[in-house]
């Protein structure tokens, strides 16, 4: 085997098995997102996981992939339908074609993940998939043409290494979106202006979606490199890795102390948002900080998505899994925090690309959410969220032995 059949072959399998790893958050994001609502509503979000990344898997091969690759750049795409029949083999490739559609279409689904947490408990089923069709098969891909699609922004300079922007705050803005436009759940805010705690139903299942995703973020944020094959590359990945989980760990140790002095108490969702939020934060850029630098970037993430979600709720703007905050608040600051490690990356240009994709993303969605709302309705009747999701979406339980019924 040649020297170039062989790095040929290993950034495939390393595009694969980062794809593989990614596509695993999918069940890091169910659990959390199952742990943190009640457990009324836990079959239902259990479904709306499943079934949105097989969504974002169809949408992106039938329009999103096109829509982001293979136009001309510039602002607008050119719309075009499927991937070619049989994958083409060249030698220019550095890596299978079909390797590089698997990586990019697990980053869709997460995106689309995000919504689903904020907006649980009170949404249909139906109305959100609607959305989530044309979430994954256009407006992420539209977006996405204009950084890691070789679009303005990417010509630009902006700077975005995994897409802490692109992919987390995009989801996150989407989700902003749908959240104002559907409404607080029933009870969590009451008339007098206070807030009304609603504690999730099953915190070891959250904790174990939280290392799901930290697991995860590894393919996430490293095979972001897209090569593995070269000593260059090779080094790259390694410092991805460790950046990676420096700022995971800084973030949960950050919003474990936060919390204490906030509430006076270790405040679990919070300390499992603090990682999360800390591996949003190095997202954009992991290759560049030395091991100290990503350890604050990680750690500022875990101090600020503790306010985030203190100050959202404040607004009343009801996120029953913090995923806003996490993935928007924390998304942000991680492509601000770029400028601390990377010399050719300007705030002009951060700024410039920060704005545009929210911008973009918020009122498209905001478009699709309000069209759902006057056809179909998006929101759940109040009987109905107080029954809970499960049984009128789902007609099931996620734990009937722990439901009395009166019958034996």
């Amino acid at each position: 085997m040649e020297v170039t059949e062989l790095a040929y072959a290993l950034d495939t399998f390393y595009f694969l098995l980062s794809g593989v790893l990614v596509m695993w958050m999918a069940a890091g994001f169910s659990m959390l997102e199952a742990g943190l609502v009640r457990s009324k509503n836990t079959v239902e979000i259990l479904t709306k996981n499943v079934t949105l990344y097989s969504v974002a898997v169809m949408m992106y091969l039938l329009v999103g992939w096109n829509l982001m690759y293979e136009s001309d750049g510039g602002i607008f795409p050119s719309l075009s339908f499927f991937l070619p029949s049989s994958e083409p083999h060249t030698t220019e490739n550095e890596f299978a074609y079909y390797s590089d559609f698997f990586f990019q279409v697990v980053f869709v689904a997460t995106a689309m993940s995000i919504v689903s947490g904020a907006v649980a408990e009170r949404m249909k089923l139906g109305a959100f998939l609607l959305f989530a069709v044309v979430m994954t098969g256009f407006i992420y891909p539209i977006q996405g043409l204009w950084t890691w699609g070789g679009g303005w922004l990417y010509q630009l300079g902006y700077v975005d290494y995994a897409g802490s922007a692109i992919v987390h705050m995009a989801g996150a803005t989407a989700a902003l979106a749908g959240v104002l436009i559907l409404g607080a759940r029933k009870g969590k805010y009451t008339k007098d202006g206070k807030i009304r705690a609603i504690p999730g139903g099953n915190l070891p299942l959250a904790t174990l979606g939280t290392f799901i995703l930290w697991m995860g973020w590894f393919g996430f944020n490293g095979g972001s490199e897209l090569a593995v094959a070269s000593e260059g590359s090779a080094n790259a990945v390694a410092t991805v890795f460790m950046n990676t989980n420096f700022a995971a760990a800084a973030g949960v140790v950050a919003a474990l102390i936060t919390s204490k002095i906030l509430f006076g108490k270790a405040d679990l969702t919070m300390v499992l948002n603090g990682a999360l939020g800390g591996l949003v934060s190095i997202t954009a850029a992991p290759d560049s900080p030395a091991p100290l630098l990503a350890v604050v970037i990680g750690a500022i993430g875990g101090v600020i998505v503790v306010f985030s979600i203190i100050g959202l709720d404040k607004l009343k703007i009801d996120d029953p899994v913090g995923a806003i905050s996490v993935h928007g608040t924390c998304g942000i600051w991680g492509v601000l925090a770029v400028l601390l490690s990377v010399s050719e990356a300007t705030l002009v240009n951060q700024l410039i690309g920060l704005i545009s994709i929210f911008g973009f993303v918020f009122i498209a969605s905001a478009a699709v959410w309000l069209l759902l709302k006057v056809t179909m309705g998006i929101r759940a009747s109040e009987e109905e969220e107080e029954t809970g999701l499960d049984v009128v979406e789902c007609g099931m339980e996620a734990y009937p032995e722990f439901v009395s019924t009166g019958q034996k």
